[in-house]
């Protein structure tokens, strides 16, 4: 999804506000109507997947009790020293995109490559790798320290 936020809203607006429990319902004429919708990409096998997912995250929500308690197992361990672009570089991709990709694409996940799946990490908190010297980082080191990680009975870390 693009940076853009009007293109943002229209994203939201077309697929029932990112609420996937409505998306996983989405069948063929929803498919279409998504395929006329000039504001986001038209590209019938990504609609596709997306609603694919919307059903798998349905069906995972209801294995794990909640998707948190799911993707924050995949939580790497913290990176420590300073992390400069040669650092970032050498860890772009830490062994758990890999693994959290691989263990969506086992569940029936679509587009869901490392690549993807270190993006969903960063924006959703499990790695922070901002660089020395971001105004950011010191913000969210003290949000990681006093994040509560979701756990649940029958998810393990791994």
């Amino acid at each position: 999804m693009a940076d853009d936020p009007a293109e943002r809203d229209a994203f939201r607006g077309a697929f029932a506000g990112f609420d996937f429990g409505q998306v996983a319902r989405f069948g063929e004429r929803d498919i279409e109507r998504l395929l006329t919708d000039a504001a986001i990409v038209r590209h019938r096998r990504k609609i596709e997947a997306v609603i694919n997912n919307a059903r798998r995250a349905v069906e995972l929500l209801g294995e794990q009790g909640s998707l948190a308690s799911y993707v924050w197992r995949y939580e790497p361990e913290p990176r420590r020293g300073r992390l400069d672009r040669a650092a970032l570089r050498a860890l772009a991709y830490p062994d758990q995109a890999h693994a959290l990709a691989r263990d969506l694409k086992r569940r029936g996940w679509r587009f869901v490559g490392p690549t993807t799946v270190y993006a969903f990490m960063q924006a959703t908190g499990l790695v922070d790798d901002h660089l020395a010297g971001c105004e950011a980082r010191l913000a969210v080191e003290r949000a990681r320290a006093s994040f509560e990680r979701p756990s649940s009975s029958h998810c393990e870390r791994r």
